[in-house]
């Protein structure tokens, strides 16, 4: 942790003054560090604040509760992940399904890691379970959405369900056990699945109205 380093004459180094701004944004991220190393127990003030590399006042400045601290944290989360997901490419085009899924657990497991954590909390503080139900829910409609692209049939929420847990699975192993091209030779299996859904949809409609190529 940054605010636990020394230097060589054995004097702890001057934390870095944050602006404003800066300083909310870095203590969000640090929670979600914390959390997601050390599970919500660890999440205290002066861990955020050691992550951080700040100081504990600055913490209680900024959110004056911990429990505001893991509420904003949780909606930072939000905002992070949806913004990076890999369900919506937006191409309709089943070899860009997912694409760089691995890519983007492995680049940053904490934010996942923090959501699994928050997830399970959920269940002991209902008060959490509408923003981690947002979350999801955004989730499953950005997974609908590209599904019914790809689909000449378009998407019910089962099927969305279904495409969106094994994704939401294949998450989790990797963070669990590593192995990134597992999760891609999973991901590519489900664009087999997908591709043979997308033929029987094609396989009724009048040919001479097809005239798209087909991925």
């Amino acid at each position: 942790m940054t605010g636990s380093a020394e230097t060589r004459d054995g004097r702890k180094p001057r934390r870095k003054r944050m602006n404003y701004g800066e300083g909310r944004e870095a203590l969000l991220n640090a929670a979600v560090r914390v959390v997601a190393r050390g599970g919500l127990r660890g999440l205290t003030y002066r861990a955020v604040a050691e992550e951080a590399g700040t100081t504990h006042g600055l913490v209680v400045h900024h959110f004056g509760s911990r429990d505001a601290l893991i509420e904003e944290a949780l909606t930072h989360a939000v905002r992070t992940s949806v913004s990076v997901s890999a369900v919506e490419p937006g191409t309709g085009k089943v070899a860009d399904f997912s694409a760089g899924l691995s890519e983007m657990v492995t680049a940053d497991p904490d934010i996942q890691a923090f959501q699994y954590e928050l997830l399970l909390e959920s269940r002991r503080r209902p008060e959490l379970l509408p923003q981690i139900r947002a979350l999801y829910d955004d989730y499953i409609a950005a997974t609908e959405r590209e599904l019914s692209r790809m689909l000449p049939e378009g998407a019910g929420r089962p099927l969305t369900r279904l495409v969106f847990a094994a994704l939401d699975g294949l998450v989790l192993h990797q963070l669990v056990f590593g192995e990134p091209e597992v999760t891609d030779a999973a991901v590519e299996e489900l664009r087999s699945l997908l591709r043979l859904l997308d033929a029987d949809g094609h396989a009724g409609a009048d040919p001479e109205m097809d005239t798209e190529p087909r991925d």
